[in-house]
C-alpha cells in the first residue's frame, strides 16, 4: 500500500501544472525603449495571472502607451498608461479587483497597476506605471482604488520620457492627457516561468490578414 501511494503521489506531481514563481519578470519592448517589470505573483496572484495571460497570448503586441497623466504643479510626476485600449478583439474576461488593502502593494514610484473603468472588478489589460508616489490610487474608506501588482526594475528613464511627451485630446478624467504620438508596444516578453497561453481565439490577428 505504501508503495502504491508513493507511485500515485509521484504521478500527481508529474501531472500537476508548473507553478508560477513568486516574482515574474516581464520585458515591455516599446518604440521608446525597453521597460522591465517584476510582478508580485505571491501578493497579487489574480492580477498577475490576468496580465500574464495577455503576455503569453501575445495580446499586447501592437498596442500602445497612449496616456500621460502629469500632476498639476509637479509635471515630473504622475503616471503613464498603456495596453489594449478599447480593442474588444483582444479582451479576456474581466479580473476581480485585488485592492491595495488586500495586497499591501501601494502606488509608489515605479509601481505597475491595473487600470479599470467605473466597475472596479472590470479590469482587462490596460495598465499604468507610476512616476513618483500616487497614494490617491490606493484603497481608502469606500474607495476600492486600483490593483498594484509589481514594480519597474529597469527602464524608468523610458517611463519618464513618455510622461514628458506632448499631450492633448481626451475627455473627462483623461482630458488633455492623450499622448499625441502614442508609444508603440512592439512586444511583451516573459522572462520567468513557463508560458501558459489561454488557447482562446485571436480575432485581431484574423482581421489583420
Amino acid at each position: 500500500m505504501r508503495t502504491l501511494l508513493a507511485v500515485l503521489a509521484l504521478f500527481l506531481t508529474a501531472a500537476a501544472p508548473p507553478q508560477e514563481p513568486a516574482t515574474i519578470r516581464v520585458r515591455i519592448v516599446t518604440s521608446a525603449g525597453n521597460i522591465t517589470v517584476a510582478l508580485d505573483a505571491k501578493r497579487a496572484p489574480k492580477t498577475v495571472a490576468n496580465f500574464m495571460a495577455y503576455v503569453d497570448d501575445g495580446r499586447l503586441e501592437g498596442t500602445q502607451f497612449y496616456r500621460s497623466a502629469r500632476r498639476k504643479g509637479n509635471p515630473g510626476q504622475g503616471f503613464v498608461q498603456g495596453g489594449i485600449g478599447t480593442d474588444a478583439r483582444r479582451m479576456l474576461p474581466s479580473v476581480p479587483l485585488e485592492s491595495t488593502a488586500q495586497t499591501g502593494i501601494h502606488h509608489l514610484d515605479g509601481t505597475i497597476s491595473m487600470a479599470h473603468g467605473p466597475n472596479p472588478d472590470g479590469a482587462n489589460c490596460n495598465f499604468s506605471i507610476m512616476v513618483g508616489p500616487n497614494p490617491g490610487l490606493d484603497a481608502r474608506g469606500p474607495f476600492k482604488g486600483f490593483a498594484a501588482f509589481g514594480k519597474v526594475i529597469s527602464g524608468m528613464d523610458v517611463v519618464k520620457r513618455m510622461l514628458a511627451m506632448p499631450t492633448g485630446g481626451g475627455r473627462d478624467a483623461m482630458r488633455d492627457q492623450m499622448i499625441l504620438k502614442p508609444v508603440q508596444i512592439l512586444r511583451v516578453e516573459r522572462l520567468d516561468g513557463k508560458a501558459k497561453p489561454t488557447g482562446y481565439v485571436k480575432p485581431w490577428l484574423i482581421s489583420a490578414k
